[in-house]
């Protein structure tokens, strides 16, 4: 346990609503809400732990009330922070929670950072750093597949696959290193072929993790999903018959759309970042150049490209041209406006295809539920994989996975042509080492830094 000064942050988004939720961490909380607090059962400092208590908050020097709240009074160890923690709740809206707020400051608490009550929940050792990490993402999550795997991770599941490897590797380095500490006592030698066997089992199991790391990462943080194609053919109709509402300007005029537009779906359990972009063509002015950029670059950074063509024109040279930009590895390509040809063939020329497109009517909605079948196959073959064992979800978790195995491999090889015992068990405290950066016990300051600022301030 560290001690920590106390801080204080508001919890509750910004805005009106019923209720607002004001909290502290650290030694002094109950000492500095019970300066404020206004209670009609005797003061906070003796008050039991895990109760809730009614009163108001007023200023300490006039004596006015600011509001009438509930206070809620946690005493270490037993707290998300395992420190003593108060939790005042406020009516909802800014001003009564800034009032709030602006007392406990005046009465010493510090103003808390972004994700300081989870990092002190690490720090403390009530989380790693995976079930840290885990609690952005429960706050974040935008589908009830990335929620439960969020919660999975937040459980521990991921962790304990992690520790287990390492415990693993901690067998077989703690054999390789007994023979060398005592290489003159009557110790028989390092198995070579038992040993590369261990590390093998050992590697496939790391590969299975980071084999998941696409899975996990679509689940939590969405598909990148860039609606391209030339001017009028129905990008942003499209974009408003999968959200089912009109949220991108529609019209006949050709450029309607000069930015991109983004919006999040969900397609059996995958949630669409949708990107509805500009038009592709020789841009006619700078608005329409800079629109026509972005559209570019929404393409190139997109996990998915939904390409589009008017199915009731025949296809010209900016068709072609677009069929030579986007990633057919990752592109579903779609043929639009079938009501116009009210199913006889299409006008546009399938041939030009380089793969079966889907027929479809953004207007009408016809073709939609192929749509969307298509891209549930595209992205994870067609159904959502079981969701019970561990997942990778981040991007680091996944490099220091890769790092990991590439220790384990560089040690079985090292195995095989006969290199000394020493330089194996090098490579295997590399592999330890990665390993121990997922769930921070091998971790730096600066790498807490990074991963504690994107979490949103009184979390």
């Amino acid at each position: 346990m560290q001690e920590f000064p106390t801080v204080a942050a508001i919890s509750t988004s910004l805005g009106t609503g019923a209720i607002g939720i004001v909290r502290m961490t650290g030694p002094d909380s109950i000492a500095i809400c019970d300066r404020l607090f206004r209670g009609r059962r005797g003061n906070l400092a003796e008050a039991a732990s895990h109760t809730l208590h009614y009163g108001a908050i007023a200023e300490p020097e006039s004596g006015e009330l600011v509001d009438e709240v509930l206070v809620s009074v946690m005493r270490a160890p037993a707290t998300y922070t395992r420190e003593d923690v108060v939790e005042i709740n406020c009516h909802g809206g800014p001003v009564a929670q800034q009032r709030v707020m602006s007392l406990l400051l005046a009465q010493g608490a510090g103003l808390a950072t972004p994700g300081e009550f989870t990092r002190r929940a690490f720090l403390n050792g009530r989380i790693d750093l995976v079930q840290a990490e885990s609690v952005a993402q429960i706050v974040s999550a935008k589908t009830e597949a990335g929620l439960r795997v969020a919660m999975s991770q937040l459980a521990g599941g991921l962790s304990r696959e992690i520790g287990s490897l390492r415990d693993d590797i901690l067998g077989v380095l703690a054999s390789i290193e007994a023979g060398l500490d005592f290489s003159d006592e009557d110790i028989e030698g390092m198995d070579r072929q038992a040993t590369g066997g261990s590390l093998t089992g050992i590697a496939g199991r790391l590969q299975e993790l980071i084999e998941s790391a696409f899975v996990g990462r679509v689940l939590c943080e969405g598909v990148r999903t860039a609606i391209v194609g030339k001017p009028n053919v129905g990008k942003s109709s499209l974009l408003n018959a999968l959200l089912m509402r009109d949220r991108a300007i529609v019209t006949e005029i050709p450029g309607t759309t000069r930015d991109t537009i983004e919006e999040i779906i969900n397609i059996d359990g995958i949630p669409l970042q949708l990107i509805d972009t500009a038009g592709l063509r020789p841009a006619g002015n700078e608005v329409e150049r800079i629109g026509v950029e972005r559209s570019r670059r929404a393409i190139s950074e997109a996990d998915l490209v939904l390409c589009l063509f008017d199915g009731s024109e025949p296809e010209d040279d900016h068709d072609r041209a677009l069929l030579t930009s986007v990633p057919m590895d990752r592109t579903i390509l779609v043929i639009n406006k079938a009501d116009l040809f009210r199913g006889r063939q299409p006008r546009f020329n399938r041939g030009l295809l380089p793969a079966e497109p889907v027929v479809i009517s953004a207007m009408t909605r016809h073709g939609l539920s192929q749509l969307r079948e298509r891209i549930s196959g595209l992205v994870l073959g067609g159904a959502l994989p079981p969701l019970e064992g561990p997942m990778v979800t981040h991007e680091r978790h996944k490099q220091l996975l890769e790092q990991s195995l590439s220790a384990l491999g560089r040690a079985r090889q090292g195995l095989r042509v006969g290199l000394g015992e020493e330089l194996v068990a090098e490579e295997l405290h590399g592999a330890l080492t990665a390993l121990g950066g997922i769930t921070g016990d091998e971790v730096v300051e600066d790498l807490l830094d990074r991963i504690f600022q994107e979490f949103c301030i009184g979390k």
